[in-house]
């Protein structure tokens, strides 16, 4: 290649590789390029010159970093995780489960008997009477807000005529017989607020009337589709008296 062409090639990618940094370095190498004697020497001369003319170039660029980049001295950054919401369900305590029915009494289905509370309070103020139907039994809870009555009574009868009391007048209850239920130390007009005549709907339970509330003494009569068969047993938290009648 001749000198001249070579100086040419040369001084044109020194101009792309150095941008302008400076206006008049491109044109000072290429003067003092032009004003060395002309002379063909030998082909290793010009690869010298070249690599020179190179290590010019590449001092220049780290003195002037013509492209004024940003020098970052932080180091690689993670990317973030991503945060994992854990749901959770809010505690609760479940209420304790009823026996099973193997643990209660058995069905009676004529006669009477009795249940009762080791410590009982001087009145026990009944706060809720809840019904339910259940494979095999209808239900009537009795619940009492300070603690179970000292002792309750229970009496088949046929037919569904009681007598109120003290008045002394006697109502009929939907159904085919009845059972007495007698709570001694109970109160069923302080707290309890609900129905004193209940109509279940059910097949065995079919009406629950109060036919009596005086002097701590509270009687509720049960109408009965079919036989007075009946269990009866105390629950406690929270205190209760439980009735089961016998689908007929």
């Amino acid at each position: 290649m001749p000198n001249e062409d070579f100086r040419r090639e040369l001084g044109h990618v020194f101009d792309e590789m150095t941008g302008s940094p400076s206006a008049a370095l491109p044109d000072r190498v290429r003067s003092s390029i032009a004003e060395a004697p002309e002379q063909r020497g030998p082909f290793w001369i010009a690869g010298l010159a070249a690599a020179i003319i190179a290590a010019i170039v590449v001092g220049v660029l780290l003195v002037a970093d013509p492209l004024n980049r940003p020098h970052s001295t932080a180091g690689p950054r993670a990317e973030a995780s991503p945060t994992t919401s854990v749901s959770k369900t809010p505690g609760f305590s479940p209420a304790a489960s009823p026996p099973s029915d193997s643990n209660l009494p058995a069905f009676v289905c004529a006669g009477g008997s009795a249940v009762g509370a080791s410590t009982a309070p001087a009145v026990a103020f009944i706060d809720a009477v809840r019904t339910g139907t259940h494979p095999g039994y209808d239900r009537v809870t009795i619940e009492f807000k300070n603690g179970q009555a000292g002792s309750t009574e229970l009496q088949t009868q046929s037919g569904t005529t009681f007598t109120n009391s003290p008045r002394g007048d006697q109502v009929t209850l939907a159904g085919k017989n009845g059972i007495l239920v007698v709570i001694h130390g109970a109160d069923l007009h302080t707290n309890y607020t609900g129905s004193a005549d209940i109509k279940t709907g059910y097949v065995s339970l079919v009406e629950i009337r109060k036919v009596e509330d005086f002097e701590g003494v509270v009687q509720l009569a049960l109408g009965v589709s079919g036989e007075p068969c009946y269990r009866a047993f105390i629950l406690t938290s929270p205190d209760r008296l439980v009735i089961d009648i016998q689908a007929g």
